[in-house]
């Protein structure tokens, strides 16, 4: 996938108090993403912006928009993306 096209993807990353704690207990980060976009759309563009893999995504609709909790492969850390995001 190009950069570009991820980057129309996926809008901003999504902090509450329980999203952070996902980052930490589950290895999940969570993103408010286009509305029409699939879950393998979700997951490379994050490979493709973050260099990560991806293990699983779930999503959902809330009236901020369409949600996706992303779960990366263990050998990669969630925490470690957050920080790089700037998000700690």
């Amino acid at each position: 996938m190009r950069l570009e096209d991820a980057q129309k993807i996926l809008y901003r990353p999504y902090v509450t108090e329980r999203t952070f704690d996902q980052v930490e207990r589950e290895n999940k980060l969570c993103f408010i993403v286009h509305d029409k976009v699939t879950k393998r759309q979700i997951a490379s563009a994050v490979e493709a912006l973050y260099e990560v893999k991806v293990r699983a995504v779930n999503t959902s609709r809330t009236i901020k928009g369409k949600k996706a909790f992303v779960r990366l492969a263990p050998e990669f850390k969630a925490a470690d993306l957050a920080t790089k995001l700037g998000l700690v």
